[in-house]
């Protein structure tokens, strides 16, 4: 019998998105032949695993986890090809552990969770579309966690010292405004100096005055990151303060928010269906 190397065993992982075991099971059955041994397991599997992996998961849902004692939460992007899969319930369950088993065990990265590699193979047999494990977001709390998820589009949690019901409308705040920095003490000062070189350009175009364009461009700048910092935004059920003020009003101390967005970043492929119609039926002639 040929000798099956790991290498040849990766690459038809590769190809069909089936576990190792699988693959080396049907390499010896094909003497070592790797195009045999991917016919043999896209007939096995209905052909639905086969190359999945090659395919963008854009879709998904948000798992979430939070402990009894609001101490310890977690959120898990798990991503899939369709939305219909994404209302698939053996598929949401699978998010909800993984949320689970990131909370509880802290893991370094997506591929510390290579134990559930197995769970997500079965998943991508029996659903036939590609699924992954994107990122994972985790929050052990200095005051309580409050957790909010938008459908399953959208997950959020929030570290707050103050009232449960704040703590709660914080959380719903992030989703609906995604700051992308708490405070602006956080935003890089690259950027801050990019926005100022803008905002000086605009101003001195108005001709006003040195003094009031300085006045111009420093509101110009304080604008921009009010937008993008959470503490500067307007608060969502109140928007004539901000978030920062509220939390001031309310006595409360903001310890920190971590959020998910499904798909947010991912390059989806766009596809002229015009395009696709003629090219389908040139090659029918």
């Amino acid at each position: 019998m040929a000798e099956i190397s790991a290498s040849l065993v990766k690459e038809l992982r590769e190809l069909t998105g089936l576990g190792m075991m699988e693959c080396k099971k049907a390499l010896a059955e094909t003497g070592g032949d790797l195009k045999k041994a991917e016919e043999l397991l896209r007939i096995r599997s209905g052909a639905k695993a086969s190359k999945a992996a090659g395919r963008i998961a854009a879709e998904g849902v948000i798992g979430a986890w939070l402990s009894a004692d609001s101490k310890l939460g977690a959120l898990v992007e798990l991503n899939c090809e369709t939305d219909f899969v994404a209302k698939n319930q053996d598929f949401i369950a699978f998010a909800r552990e993984l949320a689970e088993a990131v909370a509880t065990t802290n893991p370094a990265d997506v591929q510390a969770l290579s134990g559930f590699e197995a769970r997500r193979q079965s998943l991508v047999q029996k659903i036939g579309e590609n699924i992954s494990i994107r990122r994972f977001a985790r929050l052990q709390a200095q005051g309580r966690l409050a957790i909010y998820l938008h459908g399953v589009r959208i997950g959020v949690l929030v570290d707050l010292d103050g009232p449960e019901d704040l703590a709660k409308d914080l959380a719903m705040h992030v989703a609906f405004a995604k700051p992308q920095y708490t405070s602006k003490a956080e935003v890089p000062a690259d950027f801050v100096a990019r926005e100022r070189g803008i905002a000086t350009a605009r101003a001195k175009d108005s001709g006003k005055p040195p003094e009031i364009v300085a006045r111009m461009v420093e509101g110009a700048v304080n604008k921009v990151l009010g937008e993008i910092t959470l503490l500067g935004q307007p608060f969502v059920k109140d928007d004539k303060q901000t978030v920062e003020k509220l939390l001031a009003a309310k006595k409360a101390t903001l310890h920190g928010y971590r959020f998910l967005v499904v798909g947010e970043g991912i390059e989806r492929k766009s596809s002229d269906f015009a395009a696709e119609v003629m090219a389908t039926a040139g090659a029918g002639r």
